[in-house]
């Protein structure tokens, strides 16, 4: 359960109706599986202990003595268990049936929680839940618990783990009890449920669990009677689903196989979106909580971790998502150029990913606006590190668009500069090389003064996090069209346009594109090697981008430490990098986040893009001499516990 970790299960069982005996057997049968599996949470279906198919015969002494029996039986076979229990059952009160959740651990009955919203079929036997929660001191050994909707179960050695339930058809109603009970702090909603399997309902209930669990900002785990049931009627389907915060983890298709589906959830995920969200755990302390312990234990990982948490693994999924970011970025520069009166867009353009990938915005956006493309001046800048490769893209890219291309050789100014300030050119320092990015940007604003233009600023979001950027250099323009955009999916959006260009007989274009995308990443601010090839590869300096988006997005996103960052980026990537490999980067990627900060207190405006951003007026807010001495300390006993040898 170590990084906010639980595995949970909706279970299946095959029962037996009206015979309460070998319903608890096989209730008990499947938990202890489950506990074997390393369970720790494991839900039911709705009146599991008799058939939720009974009808009238719920009304009967036989059977309502029956299932109290059951439930016990079932709570002394599950003593053993490091493992929490929700079961379904009838149960009769002050004269009263009520369709309740049992919620067992340690061999006790922890609280028994009553059905509320019944339709008119089930109002024939059952009432609906009091108003308020009652003491149930009907057990024969003596022992009571509390009886009511208003009660959450909460792990005393997992305070991440406030367990809350609701049956069946309450999950349909305007006002769930899920939503009540999240805003008392509730973080996994357990649902034991008996639907019967018509057309559509699949669908149903997935498009409820996502949005339930979305809405309220938890887990939640729906376990529908299956296997047993009576087919008088109705058939049931057994249907299964596990979702957390509205992405589904786990499911059991109707008539499947499985009896159990299992899977983790991330407590500490869900307490983020909670921290952040604003509206959840108002009503804190209007809730009875019926406490419970855990054994502490490393859970191991079954469920799925992206490790391009940025872009979508299905192909369709992908080229629609590259689609609609090319479509923000060109609306907000079209907005941009709008409100500035903009004659000209002005961009430098090197050959590589990201200018690359503003030009094509630039020319979407006038298109948009109806200007001719000729009103982007694109203009290519060599120096030092430029490569005969490089500007032979730039200048096939600029050609096939259609744009004003120009070359300002930047070489003399470089150097007469150097000589200014008393710097020795034959050293390579960070002197050289921002030397070079400063006067490139110089040369943009002054272009875009002459002819009335904005310059529009190429640097993305991967580079934005570690810094990676020459400060009132390349870091600074009028409008940043890719700063939402972490460099794996500016990859991928460039391949979208190459691929949708090639498709549509573009050769020339899309050949550049290929190749563009093919060239290793640099700023070219150092000189070529021998054979006239880049010798500044940016992922040797700084670390693969594959690694640090993994990063910049669980951490940005979730608020996840280093350790968990580690286990995740070790489940996730752990093929294609080792531990020290994995470590590295992670040490360099939070000492970089940290100490350039100031870097992103002054960007430039920039449309958002997804839900992780550096903008410092909106998706991020981050003095800049923030210590990171706690992730260092994190980071140091990674490298002690991983690295030793």
């Amino acid at each position: 359960m170590d990084h906010g970790y639980i595995k949970v299960a909706a279970l299946t069982p095959d029962v037996r109706v009206g015979d309460c005996a070998a319903n608890a057997a096989a209730c008990a049968s499947l938990a202890a599986d489950a506990a074997a599996r390393g369970v720790k949470l494991a839900v039911f279906p709705e009146l599991c202990l008799t058939g939720a198919t009974c009808g009238d015969l719920f009304a009967h002494a036989a059977l309502l003595g029956g299932a109290m029996d059951a439930l016990l039986s079932f709570a002394a076979d599950t003593a053993a268990y490091d493992l929490v229990s929700v079961v379904g059952l009838p149960v009769v009160y002050a004269d009263r049936i009520y369709d309740c959740a049992a919620v067992v651990s340690g061999g006790a009955v922890l609280g028994l929680v009553p059905r509320t919203h019944l339709g008119a079929e089930e109002r024939r036997v059952f009432a609906p839940a009091p108003v308020a929660n009652l003491t149930y001191d009907a057990f024969p050994d003596g022992t009571f618990a509390t009886l009511g909707t208003k009660q959450l179960f909460v792990c005393s050695g997992l305070p991440g783990l406030r367990l809350g339930v609701e049956i069946g058809g309450d999950a349909d109603a305007v006002i769930p009890p899920s939503a009540r009970l999240s805003l008392a702090g509730a973080t996994v909603i357990a649902c034991p449920a008996a639907c019967p399997e018509t057309v559509g309902a699949e669908s149903h209930r997935r498009m409820a669990v996502g949005s339930l669990s979305a809405r309220a900002k938890v887990g939640y785990i729906l376990a529908d009677a299956g296997e047993g049931e009576s087919t008088t009627d109705y058939a049931f389907g057994g249907h299964a689903l596990i979702a957390e915060c509205g992405d589904l983890l786990a499911a059991r298709a109707p008539f499947g196989e499985n009896a159990m589906t299992v899977t983790e959830l991330d407590l500490e995920r869900i307490a983020h979106d909670r921290r952040i969200g604003g509206e959840t755990a108002t009503a804190v302390g209007e809730y009875t909580e019926n406490y419970f312990t855990l054994l502490p234990e490393e859970t191991v990982l079954t469920r799925g971790i992206d490790p391009h948490p940025f872009t979508p693994a299905d192909p369709d999924a992908r080229a629609a998502r590259c689609e609609r970011i090319l479509a923000i970025q060109a609306a907000g520069l079209a907005r941009r150029t709008t409100a500035a009166w903009a004659k000209k867009l002005v961009v430098g353009i090197s050959g590589g990913l990201d200018s690359t990938l503003a030009l094509l915005v630039m020319a979407r956006a006038l298109d948009s606006l109806g200007r001719p493309r000729t009103d982007i001046v694109a203009v290519t800048m060599p120096c030092f590190g430029t490569t005969t490769r490089t500007k032979s893209n730039a200048t096939v890219l600029c050609e096939e668009l259609g744009v004003d291309f120009r070359c300002v050789d930047i070489h003399a100014a470089v150097h007469q500069h150097f000589a200014d300030i008393g710097h020795d050119s034959a050293v390579h320092d960070v002197v050289y090389e921002n030397a070079q990015a400063r006067e490139r940007t110089q040369v943009l604003m002054d272009i875009a003064n002459a002819c009335g233009g904005l310059v529009v600023g190429t640097g993305d979001l991967s580079e934005l996090a570690l810094g990676w950027a020459t400060y009132n250099g390349d870091h600074m323009s009028m409008y940043g069209v890719n700063a939402g955009l972490p460099k794996t999916l500016v990859r991928h959006v460039v391949r979208h346009v190459a691929d949708t260009e090639s498709a549509a007989g573009h050769t020339a274009l899309a050949g550049a594109l290929y190749d563009i995308l093919d060239t290793p990443v640099s700023p070219e601010l150092l000189p070529a090697d021998a054979s006239g090839d880049i010798a500044q590869k940016t992922e040797d300096l700084v670390g693969p981008y594959e690694l640090h988006d993994f990063y910049l997005y669980y951490m940005l996103r979730y608020g996840y430490a280093p350790g968990k960052l580690f286990r995740m980026a070790r489940y996730a990537l752990g093929d294609t990098y080792d531990d020290a490999t994995l470590i590295r980067w992670l040490e360099t990627f939070t000492r970089r986040f940290f100490n350039q900060q100031f870097k992103r207190s002054c960007l430039p405006d920039g449309p958002a893009i997804g839900s992780v951003g550096l903008s410092p007026r909106g998706t991020w807010r981050m003095p800049s001499d923030a210590s990171a001495a706690l992730w260092q300390a994190e980071i140091a006993a990674l490298k002690a516990d991983y690295l030793t040898e």
